[in-house]
């Protein structure tokens, strides 16, 4: 009965992500005809606009028709901030694509690796020196898609060292989501839902930092304990007989002896160097998604500059990186379509009116949890970081407010949310392509992960009744 039941989920195959929303946006269209209309009078607070919790009235609603519906994702892609969004999407993207082709990240992490493998002594910390650098990177730019370069380097590798496969997945695909869940100023995630909760940019990343140092120490923990496990007795993978046929020596890769120049090494200094403006434009000069955007931009020329790229050259790159989020840029619109749509309808505040009379009585530590798991499922069906900004933190923050929970935490709810579940789910491409890569069954990782994944929601429980209580801001 197991393995019957394990062969049906390797032989599962997750619809497509844009059909999905577009599913969504169909249904929320014949939501217009069932639910009615309601407003809630707002009111400017703190330099922002909030819902007033007890001006809630009846309102006549305007259900979407076939003509609606068909303008619904047009209008998702001309909607003035989603535009915004998108185009922070597309330079941050093809700015850190220059960034990849100077060979600057991937050689530096490559030599590192090496060198763990070279030097026996040094194995005690190969998981958690790779897992840091990882999260870091997941914290500070949302690695996510670039992950998946690492594996054909990571699983040999780990391969050798007396590991197993799944060892080798783990490290930069845990390790980046682990970061990406406890993001300190992760722009995709952070940044976007931030602006959408109207709250300054990068504000309260003292409190993620020490968030993102659990959730990192939650994935250490995690990968070595298991790791131990496997190389005391390989038997007890279950991707024994995967491994088995594979090569248990790192290939000869002509990479190895590729020389980490001075340039590269600058181009990782200014890259740092660039991160640390942001930070300091975020916090001290009011920079918004423009002025972020506008910093990478400038991140990338001057690392195309200093990697010695040729015009072509840095060009293409730049393209080639929008490429790759071209269909979180689809997700972006249609899920910003689906709010305007039901926002058009009228029945947004409805919806708000409905979901905190469902918590209302409930301790807002509670009522915070519960808006977790709601994060949880919808990223199911939403799997970008920043189309389910988009499509929730509009909603989510000002039910916050209704409910006593500051945006602050609304926005790290989201955040833990999303980048916990990425780690399993079969509807996100950078999880099925990751696995794909290290030729690992999906079956076989989320049964794996399953049980594991409670203890970064554990981390995830704690982190948002802390911030509740002491009113996170």
């Amino acid at each position: 009965m197991a393995n019957s039941f394990k062969d049906k989920l390797s032989r599962f195959k997750a619809p497509n992500t844009i059909i999905l929303i577009l599913s969504l946006l169909c249904f929320f269209a014949a939501l217009t005809w069932v639910i009615p209309g309601g407003s809630y009078e707002r009111i400017e607070e703190d330099g922002r606009v909030v819902v007033d919790p007890g001006s809630y009235r009846p309102v006549d609603s305007e259900p979407a028709g076939l003509t609606e519906l068909i303008m619904a994702p047009i209008n998702g892609f001309t909607d003035s901030f989603a535009v915004l969004i998108i185009t922070f999407v597309f330079i941050v993207a093809g700015a850190f694509s220059i960034i990849q082709k100077t060979g600057a990240f991937t050689l530096g992490i490559q030599k590192a690796a090496i060198l763990f493998n070279r030097n026996n002594f040094l194995r005690p910390f190969f998981i958690p020196v790779f897992i840091i650098i990882f999260s870091l990177m997941g914290s500070i730019f949302g690695m996510a898609e670039e992950v998946i370069i690492f594996i054909p380097l990571f699983v040999p590798l780990a391969l050798a060292l007396g590991y197993d496969s799944i060892v080798g997945v783990s490290v930069p695909f845990i390790g980046a989501s682990a970061g990406f869940a406890g993001a300190v100023v992760n722009p995709f995630t952070v940044g976007i839902a931030q602006g959408l909760a109207e709250i300054p940019l990068l504000s309260g990343w003292e409190f993620r930092a020490v968030v993102w140092l659990a959730t990192t120490v939650m994935a250490i923990w995690i990968v070595s304990s298991y790791a131990r496990k496997i190389y005391k007795d390989p038997t007890q993978s279950p991707v024994y007989d995967i491994d088995n046929a594979r090569e248990r020596e790192l290939s000869a890769d002509k990479s190895n002896d590729e020389p980490f120049t001075w340039n590269q090494r600058l181009v990782l200094i200014v890259f740092v160097a660039g991160i640390g403006l942001l930070i300091y434009g975020a916090t001290n000069l009011d920079w918004y998604i423009t002025e972020m955007a506008a910093l990478f931009l400038v991140i990338g020329v001057l690392s195309a500059a200093i990697g010695r790229l040729s015009g072509s050259e840095a060009a293409n790159a730049f393209v080639d990186g929008m490429k790759d989020v071209l269909g979180a840029v689809v997700i972006i619109a249609l899920s910003r379509s689906i709010l305007l749509l039901i926002t058009d309808a009228q029945i947004v505040d409805t919806i708000l009116f409905s979901l905190s009379n469902a918590i209302d009585g409930w301790h807002p530590v509670v009522s915070a949890e519960i808006m977790l798991v709601v994060q949880t499922v919808i990223n199911f069906v939403v799997p970008s970081g920043s189309g389910q900004a988009a499509l929730t933190i509009p909603i989510m923050a000002p039910l916050g407010d209704l409910v006593g929970i500051t945006r602050q935490t609304v926005v790290l709810i989201f955040q833990m949310g999303d980048g916990i579940t990425n780690m399993i789910i079969p509807t996100s491409g950078v999880t099925m392509a990751v696995l794909g890569m290290a030729k690992i069954p999906w079956s076989t990782w989320a049964a794996w992960l399953a049980l594991r994944l409670l203890w970064f929601y554990l981390v995830a429980a704690v982190a948002i009744a802390i911030a509740v209580m002491i009113g996170y801001s």
